[in-house]
């Protein structure tokens, strides 16, 4: 399919055919966390390019195929929400803040993780009605509150903090705070979850948690609108990751059933077996059709309807993909290289970074500028 371009800097990289193979390279040699292996490798800022920095879609495509054929589901998570999200949110804000321009060149040379803490214990993914606190006296502001399900908490050196800093649901009560993992007053405990292996996930509670105001990375009171413009870029992630995970998972159903016999005949020759798998590859070949066509206004937007389409599609197309492949793989599929481990993680696809019901608001919002091709 051929693209279009809807804005002055493009989102895809020029050729550079030795990325993927040095970052496969790469994951092969150092068996450690993939962020800072990534990193260190000097593989992680050719992901961008502008200032500030925008996300390269084709890299991130070769990226996360490469990550998800190398490693557990939950690093590539741990990668993507970093790539997708934390880096450019640091780097938007780098340009009025010391500190955070700090951590961005930490993160993107690899010596420095950290976490996006912006789903609170009680209301979820309803961020207008979380409960973090962020309070300021003079030159220095106090943060008290807890977080649940966050990406690469046990394992980060930074918190990137969404918090509330005055009462009510408007979007602009809400400020970015960055904070030290080993600071007082901070708790991490592991998620309690047998999934994930490799994200670091965790629950956060702070506790009289007092930073300088330099801390205070972004504008006040423009948490939200920040987090929006970039949540948009990590639903694209989710979409193309989504992509490579489909991709994967059918080739290896195929291929596990092409050595199965039943009847003298390799069951992936069975006509059930086919038009299931053709289905599967369809519905594959249809994700990474929408990913050519909407990455664009995401990355040169970002579009938000476009994002939330395309968070509704990864959802609903990893569910039905997996959920084909492991019924085709049978009692196989429980073992530890089937696909019913990989069919529980990708549930995170529908839920993690807005529920599907939740997003399809979203969409509904946009359906003029979606059904007729106009960027939103």
């Amino acid at each position: 399919m051929s693209e279009t371009r809807l804005g002055p800097t493009a989102d895809a990289a020029p050729p550079t055919p030795d990325h993927p193979a040095r970052v496969r390279a790469t994951l092969a040699a150092q068996p450690s966390a993939a962020w800072c292996v990534l990193g260190r490798a000097g593989l992680l800022e050719p992901l961008y390019h502008g200032t500030p920095r925008r996300i390269r879609r084709d890299r991130l495509a070769g990226l996360l195929t490469e990550l998800d054929a190398a490693r557990p589901v939950g690093q590539t998570l741990s990668v993507c929400v970093q790539a997708a999200t934390v880096v450019p949110l640091l780097d938007e804000m780098a340009a009025h803040s010391p500190v955070a321009a700090a951590i961005r060149d930490a993160a993107l040379a690899g010596h420095a993780t950290v976490a996006l803490a912006a789903t609170d214990a009680g209301p979820g993914s309803d961020l207008a009605a979380l409960d973090c606190r962020l309070t300021i006296e003079g030159a220095d502001v106090i943060l008290d509150g807890r977080k649940r399900w966050i990406t690469n908490a046990t394992v980060a050196d930074h918190l990137l903090v969404l918090a509330r800093h005055r009462p009510g649901r408007h979007f602009t009560s809400f400020t970015w705070v960055l904070v030290p993992a080993t600071a007082p007053g901070v708790r991490v405990d592991p998620a309690d979850t047998p999934l994930f292996t490799g994200a670091g996930l965790g629950e956060v509670e702070f506790t009289d948690v007092r930073l300088p105001a330099a801390h205070v990375v972004g504008r006040r009171g423009h948490g939200l609108a920040a987090f929006a413009r970039h949540i948009a870029t990590e639903r694209l992630a989710g979409a193309l990751w989504g992509v490579a995970l489909c991709r994967r998972v059918v080739a290896a159903t195929a291929e596990r059933l092409a050595h199965r016999v039943v009847v003298d005949q390799p069951l992936v020759r069975h006509p059930v077996v086919r038009q299931s798998l053709a289905r599967a590859v369809v519905r594959t070949r249809q994700l990474a059709a929408l990913c050519d066509d909407l990455g664009p206004r995401v990355t040169n937007g970002p579009d938000a309807g476009a994002a939330a389409a395309l968070k509704v599609a990864v959802a609903d197309t990893t569910r039905e993909v997996l959920d084909l492949c492991g019924q085709l793989q049978g009692a196989d599929g429980f073992g530890p290289a089937g696909t019913q481990l990989t069919r529980a993680e990708a549930a995170v696809f529908g839920i993690g970074g807005g529920t599907t019901e939740l997003v399809l608001d979203v969409v509904a919002d946009h359906l003029d500028p979606l059904l007729n091709g106009a960027a939103a």
